[in-house]
């Protein structure tokens, strides 16, 4: 599978990789000068891989309270939030951005890897209400401008901020064919994975390649850059952003991936009975790791207190801003405290990483 702007990024330098089956760029210039791109100034990302499903009919709100832990109903038009989808179990399915549209209309964003089964699960717990699933992930484009100076490109490209900026989104018509409330619209929202200030442009797919010429122009007028996934991983890393089928596939709970605050609801949800019996019985938490060097704690490498394991690594990159190697993982509770230190199994020799809170970098 491709986006709308593959043939762009092949001819400008990227280099592709399969990513979940799609062709996307790894990187153009460089990960790390990408990285500081958006730490620093800005940069841009094709996240048109990304699923694009909307719920409308009179239900949309009462079926999407009834599966997300998160009150959906508290949300104004015009509002969007960070939350999960859980199963009967209390797991996280898939993580994931709700926007509410209007009071008849809900759109989200699941991941790509997941999308399918996310749409499945919609649809096969939605019998009972009246409402009409659309997915248009194959019809829109989505990007990503972030960093310190996104706001300029905002103004370049004619966009018109959303006040106020986070969490929030609007409308525009501007031309295309096909849009979320099925008219000419694109959304602008405050929202991003990297932890810099910044916007995801969501617009149709023919209208896709203009957005992303005069963002790009603006970007490098601007000192900024197009980034590819090698990026996008590691800023989000660096602010301890979880990554579906990486840091949880199925196998853990809110509390665990210290996402907690999405559990805005006693019960009522999907899941809600199993997550307080989970709740009170889980040993383990997601926590970041800080090393002296630079060389990497991968995905399923094991952690130590001495010589017993106390938890398992799920990411792990260089920190450009820290200039060393940085996990996060899951870690038993005894262990949690920031400064704590522990040592991580690297192809069989121990490094001492330090606890920290998810977000490795404030």
């Amino acid at each position: 599978m491709r986006t709308p702007i593959y043939e762009w990024h092949k001819e400008n330098g990227g280099n592709i990789v399969d990513f979940h089956g799609w062709d996307l760029p790894l990187y153009y210039e460089g990960i790390l000068a990408e990285h500081m791109a958006v730490r620093k100034r800005v940069g841009m990302f094709d996240v048109s891989h990304m699923g694009d499903i909307v719920v409308k009919g009179p239900d949309a709100v009462k079926l999407m309270n009834s599966l997300l832990p998160s009150k959906i109903d508290a949300i104004q038009p015009g509002k969007c939030m960070y939350t999960a989808f859980l199963d009967e179990a209390g797991l996280l399915i898939d993580d994931t951005i709700v926007y509410r549209v209007s009071n008849d209309t809900i759109f989200f964003v699941p991941n790509a890897a997941t999308t399918e089964t996310v749409l499945n699960w919609l649809q096969t717990n939605s019998k009972a209400f009246n409402v009409k699933i659309t997915n248009l992930s194959r019809e829109l484009g989505c990007f990503a401008i972030q960093g310190p100076e996104s706001r300029q490109v905002a103004n370049d490209i004619g966009i018109v901020f959303p006040e106020p900026f986070t969490f929030s989104f609007q409308q525009d018509k501007y031309g295309g064919k096909n849009g979320v409330n099925g008219k000419n619209d694109l959304i602008v929202s405050g929202t991003g994975y990297t932890g810099e200030p910044g916007f995801e442009l969501i617009v149709d797919a023919e209208s896709s390649n203009k957005w992303w010429n005069d963002a790009i122009n603006s970007i490098k007028q601007h000192g900024g850059m197009p980034c590819g996934l090698g990026a996008r991983d590691s800023l989000r890393m660096e602010k301890g952003m979880l990554l579906s089928g990486v840091d949880f596939n199925k196998d853990r709970d809110p509390y665990e991936c210290s996402v907690s605050f999405i559990v805005e609801k006693l019960d009522g949800f999907m899941g809600s009975d199993a997550l307080k019996q989970r709740k009170s019985n889980d040993k383990e938490i997601f926590r970041g790791f800080i090393l002296d060097g630079k060389q990497i704690p991968r995905h399923g490498y094991s952690i130590y207190d001495n010589n017993k394991k106390i938890g398992t690594i799920t990411s792990g990159s260089i920190s450009p801003l820290l200039g060393k190697a940085i996990g996060l993982g899951f870690i038993d509770k005894k262990y949690m405290k920031s400064d704590n230190v522990v040592q991580i199994d690297i192809r069989g020799k121990m490094s001492e990483a330090t606890v920290s809170r998810p977000k490795i970098v404030p």
